[in-house]
């Protein structure tokens, strides 16, 4: 390859769309009776993580509402929803700008907060060749519910991850790009040479103007 990698995030940068608020409807669908013990546990986990003296922001991204489920049934239910409903909420600019990537012989890396079995699904129908989620090494049997031993690609926690793709596969971070939509995003953004900002918000879109990024709307 060309020793440059785009590193994409995905809810409201290449998807028009919350790909795990989309699985966790699907999943209470299909699974009724979870609704309580789901919302049960995401409040115990928001509850805890706030008396531990996380952000608001971090403390309602737990993943209490998965709990007791099994991660195969998560890849099978991404996958199904992928294929049903989340491919069609990819814009064809941003399609279009995957390939010209490609084009350039680019590596195409996604970077996501998502559940990793989601991840995987969209980073397969969206052809990267290589996808970072939350998860933990070993993705069998039930879910607790707890984040504890995952890598989890949030807010600054996409920086360290990013850096080790990067430095592993020997592409320099001047010469790469990094695609996001909020500010939360803007920290992998603003360590690659090339950051640009889609369907931003408004810190990003501050952001984005003030350093004179590049900017697009890739809404479905």
């Amino acid at each position: 390859m060309s020793g440059v990698t785009a590193y994409f995030d995905l809810d409201g940068t290449l998807l028009d769309a919350s790909s795990e608020k989309s699985l966790t409807a699907l999943l209470s669908k299909r699974r009724p009776w979870r609704i309580p013990l789901g919302l049960t546990m995401w409040t115990a986990g928001f509850l805890g993580n706030m008396i531990r003296g996380r952000s608001v922001y971090d403390a309602a991204r737990n993943r209490g509402h998965f709990s007791m489920c099994s991660w195969d049934l998560l890849r099978k239910l991404s996958s199904e929803i992928v294929e049903s409903k989340l491919s069609k909420r990819v814009s064809q600019d941003a399609l279009d700008r995957l390939e010209w990537h490609r084009s350039q012989d680019h590596r195409l890396v996604l970077v996501t907060a998502t559940i990793m079995p989601m991840a995987k699904a969209m980073g397969e129908h969206l052809g990267m060749d290589e996808v970072y989620g939350c998860g933990p090494e070993d993705m069998t049997g039930i879910m607790s519910g707890s984040e504890r031993g995952w890598s989890v690609p949030r807010r600054k926690g996409k920086v360290p991850i990013v850096q080790a793709d990067a430095s592993a596969i020997g592409h320099d971070l001047d010469d790469c790009w990094g695609y996001g939509n909020t500010h939360a995003d803007s920290f992998f953004m603003e360590i690659t040479g090339n950051p640009v900002a889609i369907n931003a918000e408004n810190r990003l879109k501050s952001l984005a103007k003030k350093n004179d990024w590049l900017e697009f709307e890739w809404r479905v």
